[in-house]
């Protein structure tokens, strides 16, 4: 299995985990405020194969807590699951990020116990997800399924919207906060421009604007952060 990138230190990307991030290259959306667009087109070669990964973790026992699987859509390789075993039999704590549309492989990985932590971006409201994920139509049923998937489940996690200013306003989260009622958790973060991002023009949130979306998902969801500010 190649892997397309690997951060070998972080101690953002899993919460309460000294960890490393491994990027899975290829996604089924192309969202304009991604930040790992290099990922989705014109994939770059790998860095690195699983056994070459797999000798890197090895040599980390005792300094690293956690392993952060992204991407790209994770879940698009039919190899992750077999990648998740082998971090998992050497001890180490597995984070999956994922854009909620393989409900099948999600449903194997948590049954099977492969996960310790999931974060599922939510994009947008229902009738926003196409231009938000940079698709001409999108089915959000795929994304109902996840959500009942991690809310019915043992396994602990987040929803997540990428808040970008000129995708998102007050009626998307409403929305949001209807569909996603009574989840455990869910955080904002704030769109935040790169060379990486393929698409100009883009913008973050003001942070009253945050701070309302905020008091909207407040009302049907515990708990409700805002990361990177």
């Amino acid at each position: 299995m190649q892997i397309h990138g690997l951060q070998k230190l972080t101690l953002l990307d899993y919460p309460g985990k000294v960890a490393c991030t491994v990027f899975i290259a290829g996604c089924n959306m192309r969202c304009p405020f991604c930040h790992n667009f290099e990922l989705v087109e014109n994939i770059p070669p790998a860095v690195c194969d699983d056994t070459e990964l797999l000798s890197f973790l090895e040599k980390r026992k005792g300094m690293l807590d956690g392993v952060c699987l992204t991407g790209g859509e994770p879940l698009l390789n039919p190899r992750t699951p077999e990648l998740m075993r082998a971090v998992k039999r050497m001890g180490y704590s597995l984070k999956l990020d994922t854009n909620g549309t393989s409900p099948g492989m999600l449903s194997d990985i948590l049954g099977e116990g492969l996960a310790d932590y999931v974060a599922m971006d939510i994009k947008n409201s229902r009738d926003r997800y196409a231009l938000t994920a940079g698709l001409d139509f999108f089915d959000t049923s795929a994304v109902d399924e996840c959500i009942r998937i991690l809310m019915e489940g043992g396994c602990d996690y987040e929803l997540r919207t990428t808040v970008v200013r000129e995708l998102h306003d007050e009626d998307s989260f409403r929305d949001i906060a209807s569909w996603c009622a009574g989840a455990k958790r869910f955080v904002l973060q704030s769109f935040t421009d790169r060379d990486t991002v393929r698409y100009s023009g883009l913008s973050a949130p003001t942070d009253e604007e945050l701070s309302l979306y905020k008091a909207i998902l407040s009302e049907t969801i515990e708990d409700v952060s805002i990361r990177g500010r």
